[in-house]
C-alpha cells in the first residue's frame, strides 16, 4: 500500500477528543436551535418586564444617565423583545445577532460602568458588563453559523430569500 495514501485518510473519528465528526454534525443545527434560544431568554424575560413596566424602566434609565430615557427604553424594548423573538425562532438571524452584539457591548458600557465604583455595587456591574460582552461574543457566533435547519428562514416555504445558510 502506498503510504502517501494511507497517510491521508481519516481515521473513522476524531482520535483527539474522542468525537464521531458524522454524530456530531447531526446535532449542529439542533445545538444551534438551543443556542438561539438560549441567547434570547434573558432578553425575552427582561425585555418583556420592561415592556410592562414601561415608567419604572424611563425612570432607572434617568438615574442611571442613560440619554433620552423614552426613547431608550422604547429601543431597548424592540430590540429585546422583537429581535429577541426573532432570533429565538430563527428569523434574519444573522444581521439581528450582529445588531444585538453591539446593542450588548453598548449596554454594557451605559449600564455597567464598574470602573466608576467600589465595593458590592463595583462587583456587580462588573459582572454584568463581562456578561454583556459574553452574550456579545455568542451573537458572533450566530453571525457565522446563522439559525440553522431549525429556524423559520430555512423553512421550504420560505423560498430561500432569508435563509441564513451561506
Amino acid at each position: 500500500m502506498n503510504s502517501r495514501a494511507s497517510s491521508s485518510r481519516q481515521p473513522p473519528f476524531d482520535t483527539r477528543v474522542g468525537v464521531d465528526p458524522a454524530s456530531f454534525s447531526r446535532l449542529q443545527d439542533l445545538t444551534i436551535l438551543v443556542a438561539r434560544v438560549l441567547l434570547m431568554l434573558l432578553f425575552l424575560i427582561f425585555g418583556w418586564d420592561k415592556l410592562t413596566g414601561y415608567g419604572d424602566t424611563v425612570a432607572l434609565f434617568r438615574q442611571m444617565g442613560v440619554p433620552q430615557p423614552p426613547l431608550a427604553t422604547v429601543v431597548a424594548i424592540v430590540v429585546e423583545v422583537g429581535a429577541g423573538l426573532a432570533i429565538a425562532l430563527g428569523l434574519f438571524t444573522r444581521p439581528l445577532a450582529a445588531l444585538m452584539a453591539v446593542y450588548c457591548v453598548a449596554t454594557a458600557l451605559l449600564g455597567h460602568h464598574f470602573w466608576q465604583l467600589s465595593g458590592s455595587e463595583r462587583f456587580l456591574a462588573e459582572i454584568g458588563f463581562f456578561k454583556n460582552l459574553s452574550i456579545a461574543g455568542g451573537l458572533l457566533l450566530l453571525c457565522v453559523t446563522g439559525g440553522g435547519r431549525f429556524a423559520v428562514e430555512t423553512l421550504p416555504h420560505s423560498g430561500g430569500a432569508v435563509s441564513s445558510r451561506p
